[in-house]
């Protein structure tokens, strides 16, 4: 099953190398030409990544219930998210001079003549996105220890080596593809798993014999604190500006497109996290139960995959917890690609006969995919973290430093370049000194600092932002034309 999920991944890079034209905006955004399942889908497993299969059960599994307000801050923060930044931003993008990152779509929307915004803006994406592939890298060498015996560095390389493989070559549209594939696969192996789990045990008893074995197992607010719900809850405020998500909104065919793909793919996420809780809740009854010990909370979902089911079954729920970590990885190595090659290389090269490098472009987007992989492995090799943890501290990265400015951009004609300069440096600080300083205080002082660190830190952007907006000089440019047209042209297409 392993072997014929890695040779669909394979299949599916070739057919989109096949329909390559060798254009950049192809390359890296898909012509803007993706359907509404395809977006919806892809949107979904590139943001629901290993933590989903293996964080999230596990976090479930060790505190209770309580883990839940993570589903519920996830699950509403996406949804809103559909209908605050996705119709403005696809249809923005493309009036800001057809902008296919966001960094060059706040370039061209702060109209920056210094570019200074663009290079500062991708090299958060840079730095962040590393250590997010860093994390699914891990969680699928831990995957291949845990499942199949072998050493944590051989699953490492291996997924590494298919991920690159076709999105090197196939790109944005290999990319949609295979998440909408590993998508599906996650949906069937998250709804699977906790109903086999319950009919071999209890039933509905199931969950009630989690809480007599621990009495926090099925309370909402026991087995954690307020600032701990907070937290959770918190975690929904990342999606406005994690480029890997946000990018999928600029590829659809149009804002028309985005109804369908808001109803499909939040009742996807809605499904998929509930099977993730249900996994954590049963795992404590089934462990229990078969007088098993489980020395890594994280790898319930794996032990109950084995266990529960036929190895060809078994192996089609070990390809599942592979598709949420490699459909993250490949999303967020190609919007750094991206980053890389929009934000930076083609800076250095100049505009001049722009329009007849595009394959040269395509191929420095390519060997972007190369290096981003390589530094991630090299990262990755010596794994000292869990990996909702690694997770939590890039989410809360993107989310922090882009989240304010990305709406604000959207809605606000009075963003100035020195402001969302501003806000962006403040929160990556914020975020940094708060994982690295404040955090640690936590352990023995007051609850308030294991405050998730997103929160300070999309405030303080918030405030910073519109602070110093207020007292610098506005772009020469006619936004509040520009966010007019905006308007009407989502109001056109939504008729």
């Amino acid at each position: 099953m392993i072997v014929l999920y890695f040779l669909i991944l394979l299949f599916i890079g070739w057919y989109s190398y096949k329909r390559s034209t060798g254009d950049l905006n192809e390359y890296m955004l898909g012509g803007r030409n993706i359907g509404p399942y395809v977006t919806a889908l892809s949107a979904g497993a590139a943001d629901m990544s290993g933590w989903m299969i293996m964080g999230l059960p596990g976090e479930v599994y060790s505190v209770g219930l309580s883990a839940a307000w993570l589903a519920i801050g996830l699950t509403v923060g996406a949804y809103v998210n559909y209908f605050v930044v996705a119709p403005r931003l696809r249809v923005y993008t493309e009036i800001a001079n057809d902008s296919i990152t966001i960094p060059e779509f706040l370039n061209n929307r702060l109209s920056d003549n210094t570019n200074l915004i663009k290079i500062i803006s991708g090299l958060i994406i840079v730095v962040f996105f590393t250590l997010y592939v860093n994390s699914g890298l891990v969680a699928g060498g831990r995957l291949f220890e845990s499942a199949f015996g072998t050493s944590y560095h051989f699953g490492l390389i291996l997924i590494g080596v298919i991920i690159i493989v076709y999105t090197f070559f196939g790109g944005y549209l290999a990319v949609s593809l295979t998440d909408f594939f590993q998508g599906v696969i996650m949906l069937i192996a998250m709804v699977m798993v906790p109903i086999v789990a319950m009919l071999q045990l209890s039933g509905f008893d199931t969950l009630s014999q989690a809480a007599e074995i621990k009495p926090t197992n099925l309370d909402w607010f026991k087995g954690t604190t307020v600032i701990g719900i907070i937290s959770f809850i918190a975690w929904g405020l990342g999606y406005f500006g994690q480029p890997h998500i946000i990018v999928r909104f600029m590829s659809v065919q149009n804002v028309k497109k985005l109804r369908t793909a808001r109803r499909f793919g939040i009742g996807w996420m809605a499904i998929s996290l509930l099977g993730a809780v249900l996994v954590g809740l049963t795992g404590i009854t089934f462990v229990n139960s078969n007088g098993l010990v489980l020395e890594d909370p994280e790898t319930i979902f794996i032990l109950m995959g084995q266990l529960l089911f036929h190895p060809l079954i078994g192996g089609f729920l070990l390809a599942a917890i592979l598709a949420a970590i490699m459909s993250t990885i490949a999303s967020q190595l190609i919007v750094t690609s991206s980053a890389l090659t929009e934000d930076f290389y083609k800076l250095i090269r100049g505009k001049e006969n722009a329009e007849n490098r595009q394959k040269e472009f395509v191929m420095v987007g390519r060997v972007s995919v190369l290096l981003v992989a390589a530094v991630a492995m090299v990262i990755a090799w010596s794994p000292n973290a869990t990996i909702l943890d690694l997770v939590g501290n890039a989410w809360a990265g993107f989310g922090a430093a882009f989240g304010p400015i990305v709406i604000l951009s959207l809605y606000w004609k009075g963003l100035t370049r020195t402001g969302a300069l501003s806000g962006m440096i403040a929160a990556s600080v914020t975020v940094i000194l708060w994982i690295t300083v404040i955090s640690p205080m936590g352990e023995t002082g007051s609850d308030f600092w294991n405050l998730y660190e997103i929160l300070p830190g999309f405030i303080v952007n918030l405030i910073v932002t519109v602070v110093v907006s207020l007292f610098t000089a506005k772009p020469a440019q006619d936004v509040e034309k520009e966010l007019n047209t905006v308007k009407s042209i989502i109001k056109h297409e939504l008729e």
